[in-house]
């Protein structure tokens, strides 16, 4: 254990908060009302757009979701990417676009419109946000539903936490296969609250370097942890994310005897192989550095009843946990770890949007 006591931190209580969040959300959200309007719509793929934290749902979700039945194909498409080169991805589809932002406010959120208002108009869009105020949840397009998400979501610290589990978890809840069990959100919270005081006794002292690896929907956890370390610390904990047999060619070379390594594993066959091949590996070569495993058969058990890729908030606790207690025994504001730099911000803003083309 720490021993640190974290709790005059808004991000903290942000953390703690995720699981009670979750259960309140199974019951109040009319999942199978929003599946409906999906259904009804007429489109040829489906995008999930963010920037940042808010693309990586993106990522985990078409990930976690490939092979799965049915005609859509999903996409993760950053709304960076789009934003930058909009007619690229739009010119001749009709995609459905379903935007996730913690603010609703960004200058990509707000460019994502632009760029649909411009090029395709008639597409319909699916805004997932945490703010019943922003851009993304006030402003109407021809054909558009607004998930806004409890106001417990809209994370007052640096560090995404609460909003992206539940954007995901809702996320999942609308596109994955089956009905939309709530139970799953329950489970999900049932599982948080047991592995919260083993992630605690696991943190250990802030590492010189971190890397997170995974596979499947987990390397894209893995991005999410890696990023979550690197914001709370305000980048005096170096990170690299990857997938565990693309972490060989290459990456590797990030791994000294001060590095903490991170495996997010999936108990299925036949990456659990692969997986456990690469932990023993970085066990014997790298003896002095400390490899800690998190899921079916880890150092830390973590089970996937309903798939991996709805394990993946839960594999992120550990990052959003390790990341305050290191920010706060490095003397930084684990609310903002940037203040008094003025480097980065809460909400990406200041970003100049040009015309879009039509």
């Amino acid at each position: 254990m720490t021993g640190r006591d974290l709790t005059r931190w808004a991000t903290w209580d942000e953390i703690c908060a995720q699981p009670d969040i979750w259960k309140d959300w199974a019951r109040t959200c009319d999942f199978a009302a929003h599946q409906g309007w999906i259904a009804q719509q007429s489109f040829d793929e489906v995008w999930f757009c963010g920037a940042g934290t808010s693309a990586f749902i993106g990522d985990i979700i078409v990930a976690g979701l490939e092979g799965q039945r049915g005609l859509e194909r999903f996409r993760s498409v950053p709304s960076t990417d789009l934003v930058a080169r909009p007619q690229a991805f739009l010119t001749g589809r009709r995609p459905l676009v379903v935007s996730f932002g913690r603010s609703g406010n960004s200058s990509e959120s707000i460019g994502t419109l632009d760029a649909l208002d411009a090029l395709a108009p008639d597409a319909p869009r699916l805004n997932i946000t945490c703010n019943g105020e922003s851009t993304l949840a006030m402003r109407q397009g021809v054909n558009n539903r607004v998930i806004v998400l409890p106001e417990a979501t809209h994370d007052s610290g640096f560090a995404m936490t609460s909003s992206f589990s539940t954007m995901l978890l809702t996320a999942l809840m609308l596109f994955a296969d089956g009905e939309s069990d709530p139970e799953k959100l329950h489970r999900a919270a049932v599982e948080f609250a047991r592995l919260f005081p083993q992630f605690e006794a696991a943190i250990g002292a802030a590492p010189e370097r971190a890397v997170f690896l995974g596979t499947g929907a987990m390397t894209f956890a893995a991005r999410e942890a890696a990023l979550k370390v690197m914001e709370l610390s305000a980048g005096a904990i170096p990170c690299l994310w990857d997938s565990v047999l693309g972490f060989r060619h290459g990456p590797k070379s990030f791994v000294n005897d001060g590095t903490l390594v991170v495996v997010f594993t999936s108990g299925a066959a036949p990456e659990a192989k692969y997986e456990a091949d690469l932990i023993a590996e970085l066990r014997m070569q790298f003896p002095q550095a400390r490899v800690l495993a998190i899921g079916p058969e880890g150092d830390i058990l973590m089970e996937h009843p309903d798939g991996a890729v709805w394990a993946a908030p839960n594999a992120i606790l550990y990052a959003q946990l390790a990341g305050a207690y290191w920010a706060d025994a490095m003397g930084l504001h684990v609310d903002d770890p940037f203040a008094g730099r003025g480097t980065l911000s809460r909400v990406v803003s200041g970003v100049t949007l040009y015309e879009v083309a039509r």
